[in-house]
């Protein structure tokens, strides 16, 4: 993580001996698994995975029970151990493609119907030099979603968190050089400094609106039967800095493509003023999670956010 390219620094940042959150697994798992790819005959390669899914259920047992609770919501019934092992399978089908991208593999990407309006408004945004902020969660491959958008000759800032073993992050941020950088949201101090460099610079800014854990504002929004709390942090920063917010996902095709499905862009209007759009945020938010769940449903072992689902919000829930 330490050679991983970031903004230039302002005031003081949080030494990497600091960083003691890490992703779940063994320190030697991405290494492994690129030497495996790499290694292993085809005809190999999926059985020794899927037998190392099964050990990777038995050993996570919160993973393994939010998945378990994850599924049973989304499906209407209890689920099964079987139900999660495909869960946590599709996720290692994921790293597999991460790591491919990030040494050199990126799978070919497009923008679903390319005929509808949504999609030609979104491509029109990738096309043009307007910054914006791209929202996306932990569905699908949209993880890589800040790469995929460099690869469209624009400047991508992604807000992520620093871990202490993710060294797929170190290796897609070589690969995809300049286009990319990072914003580290387990810094807080500096965050607010460092979103404002970025947007000042030109660059688009790309965060996941999913996880409560660094957002500074959330607020209550219907998604999968409840009414849960969820960042709204990228709403705040459209209208202060009068950018686009643009939600979009990568999910995976059977030809190992990647299609980016998009959802109607947000524009702040400045004439109507800070909380007319605001209202106007939440509405078109709460169709952007309503979207979601449309495909959550569709493919629940897609949904990459191995946590317990986002906690219900208190009622007439306000942003905080």
């Amino acid at each position: 993580m330490a050679e991983s390219r970031e903004l230039p620094p302002v005031g003081n940042r949080t030494a990497m001996a600091d960083v003691v959150a890490r992703n779940p697994g063994p320190a030697w798992g991405y290494r492994f698994l690129l030497t495996a790819d790499r290694l292993a005959p085809r005809w190999l390669l999926r059985p020794l995975l899927q037998a190392g899914t099964w050990v990777a259920v038995a050993v996570m047992p919160g993973q393994r029970r939010n998945s378990r609770a994850f599924l049973s919501t989304v499906l209407g019934h209890p689920v099964g151990i079987v139900a999660v092992w495909r869960h946590f399978f599709a996720f290692l089908d994921f790293l597999l493609v991460r790591i491919r991208a990030a040494h050199g593999a990126p799978p070919p990407c497009t923008v679903a119907d390319p005929d509808a309006a949504v999609a030609k408004a979104f491509e029109g945004l990738l096309e043009s030099d307007e910054p914006a902020f791209f929202g996306t969660f932990h569905f699908g491959y949209s993880e890589l979603l800040g790469f995929l958008l460099g690869r469209r000759n624009r400047r991508v800032a992604m807000i992520r968190r620093r871990v202490g073993n993710s060294e797929d992050t170190r290796w897609l941020g070589r690969e995809f050089g300049e286009a990319v950088s990072f914003i580290w949201s387990n810094e807080p101090a500096d965050l607010p400094f460092q979103i404002k460099a970025a947007v000042e610079s030109g660059a688009s800014v790309a965060m996941q609106c999913d996880r409560l854990e660094s957002s500074s504002r959330s607020a209550g929004f219907e998604f999968l039967g409840a009414r849960r709390l969820f960042p709204f942090t990228i709403y705040h920063l459209a209208v202060l800095f009068d950018r686009p917010v643009a939600f979009c996902i990568a999910v995976p095709r059977p030809s190992g493509a990647i299609e980016l499905a998009p959802a109607p862009i947000f524009r702040p209007d400045q004439a109507m003023g800070r909380e007319a759009n605001l209202n106007r945020a939440r509405e078109h938010f709460q169709d952007v999670l309503g979207w979601l769940e449309t495909r959550v449903r569709q493919d629940p072992r897609l949904w990459f956010n191995f946590l317990p689902l986002n906690p219900q919000a208190p009622p007439a829930s306000a942003l905080t």
